[in-house]
Order: C-alpha cells, then sequence, then structure tokens
C-alpha cells in the first residue's frame, strides 16, 4: 500500500538529492562538466553575496519565528472557546494562510508603495512622514519578516488548537483543586502540554524560513543592495541566471545541511519535560 509512496520519494527526492550533490563537486554550467572536487565548497566561504544571504536568513528565521510561535500560542489560547465569534476569529486568521504567497506578496507591495501606498497614506494623515520601505536597506528585511509573520500565524494557532484539545480536562481539575490559579496552570500544565507541538511549530516554520524565496523574489528580488537577498534567492540567482549550477549545487547542500542541524537541534532541545 506504502510503496507508490516509496517510489514516489525514491524517483523524486532521493535520486535529485544524489544527483544534486554530485553535481555539486563539477563546474556544471549546463555546457561543461568538470570534476573540481571541494572548489565549490572552498568559494562558498569566501562569497560576500552568500555570506550576506546567510546572514539575512539566519535574521528572517530568529525574527519570524519566535513570534510566530507566541503570537500563534496566544491567538490559541484566545478561540479556543467553541462560540461563532470565536469561529469567525480562527478563519480571518487563516485566510492569510490559504492565500498564496504571490497573492499576499502583491498585497503587501501595494500596501507598502512609497508613492501611494495605504500604510504612507495613513501615516500621512497621522502628520507622520511615510517610509521607502521595501527601498530602504533598513527596512526592507524586517518588513519581509511582518509579512512573514502575518501570512502564516492562522497555522501555527491551528496547531497550537490541536495541542490544547488534546491536554486531558483531567488535568486542569485536578489543578483547580489543588487551588492553582489560571496563570500557574498555563505555566504549569498548558505549557508542558504543547512541548512536543511548539517543537514541531519551530522545526516546521524553521524550515520554511530557510527556504524563503518567493516573497523575496517578488517583492525586493533581494534589494536593496542584497539587504533582504536570502540563500534560496541566491541558488536561483547562481543556478537560472548564471547558469553556474554547480556552485548551485554545492549552495543547496549547504543549505540541507543547515536546515538538517537545525532541526536536530530543535528535536534535542525540546525532548524530555514532562508536567510538573
Amino acid at each position: 500500500m506504502i510503496a507508490p509512496f516509496f517510489l514516489f520519494f525514491i524517483v523524486f527526492v532521493l535520486i535529485p538529492i544524489g544527483v544534486n550533490i554530485v553535481n555539486s563537486f563539477t563546474n556544471y554550467n549546463l555546457d561543461t562538466k568538470k570534476w573540481v572536487g571541494l572548489r565549490n565548497y572552498a568559494r562558498l566561504f569566501q562569497d560576500a553575496y552568500f555570506l550576506r544571504s546567510l546572514r539575512n536568513t539566519a535574521v528572517y528565521a530568529i525574527f519570524s519565528v519566535i513570534p510566530l510561535v507566541i503570537i500563534g500560542f496566544v491567538a490559541a489560547m484566545v478561540v479556543k472557546r467553541q462560540t461563532r465569534a470565536m469561529f469567525a476569529a480562527r478563519a480571518l486568521l487563516m485566510f492569510p494562510y490559504v492565500s498564496s504567497m504571490v497573492a499576499v506578496s502583491m498585497v503587501w507591495l501595494y500596501l507598502l508603495e512609497p508613492t501611494n501606498g495605504i500604510l504612507n497614506k495613513l501615516l500621512g494623515a497621522m502628520g507622520i512622514p511615510g517610509k521607502k520601505w521595501l527601498f530602504d536597506e533598513n527596512l526592507a528585511l524586517p518588513c519581509l519578516i511582518v509579512v512573514n509573520i502575518w501570512k502564516n500565524i492562522g497555522y501555527v494557532m491551528i496547531i497550537f488548537l490541536a495541542g490544547l484539545a488534546a491536554i486531558p480536562k483531567e488535568l486542569y481539575e485536578a489543578g483547580r483543586v489543588d487551588g492553582a490559579g489560571d496563570f500557574r496552570m498555563l505555566f504549569s500544565i498548558t505549557i508542558p502540554c504543547v512541548r512536543p507541538v511548539t517543537v514541531f511549530v519551530v522545526t516546521t516554520m524553521c524550515i520554511e524560513a530557510f527556504k524563503t524565496f518567493d516573497q523575496v523574489n517578488i517583492m525586493t528580488n533581494g534589494g536593496p543592495l542584497n539587504s533582504t537577498t536570502t540563500v534560496v534567492h541566491q541558488i536561483y540567482v547562481r543556478a537560472f541566471t548564471e547558469f553556474q549550477m554547480g556552485y548551485a549545487s554545492a549552495m543547496s547542500v549547504m543549505l540541507l545541511i543547515l536546515v538538517f542541524l537545525i532541526t536536530c537541534v530543535n528535536l534535542r532541545m525540546g525532548s524530555g519535560g514532562e508536567v510538573e
């Protein structure tokens, strides 16, 4: 029954990964393909564009994932009640997530447009000078982070809602009997019980953050001055603009290693921990 899945996984995942790893040791450029050993990997640590993209990706991941976990958990706690108003709130929070990143990026491009954008018009109405949001080296990456948080809050909220629903009610009843207040039960029951869910959310959101490409390509194209270029964006530029397939393959292998290490660290830090 699961053989078709394994066949799909081998053909479309394992084999391409293997081919990509082999290409990372060559100077493949769609015309020639010569073995160069570790030269591509040595070049990575001397490439200012790659190092900048690595830093941008790390900043993007850190300042996206932490707020997403906190805001998503708070949102789940607020809307967990079974009322019509809470169902409507869940739908509103989920709407950005089910929309494509292309559509979301286009909406935010309109909102952040310096001349006719809604955000600058609102600031102007309050007597505050507008900003060149996506054209400012110091503001462009924070803007992308805000867009990512806004889009994915609904997903994180739904995952936490599932985790909250799985907590046995007997634990809260026992806490009430022992005289525990709401804050005590939050930190002694709720948060420890949703720890596996938190690990899952952090891990998946970190992976998604390191894979970020669509919104960068649409909203800033890596600019201004490479302040928003990410690792995946650099892979795309090297592979499909400069046709340095071998070098782009080395970048993707490094990304694979980084994501694997981050996932292992998240799982290690999230392992253990029992409800007190």
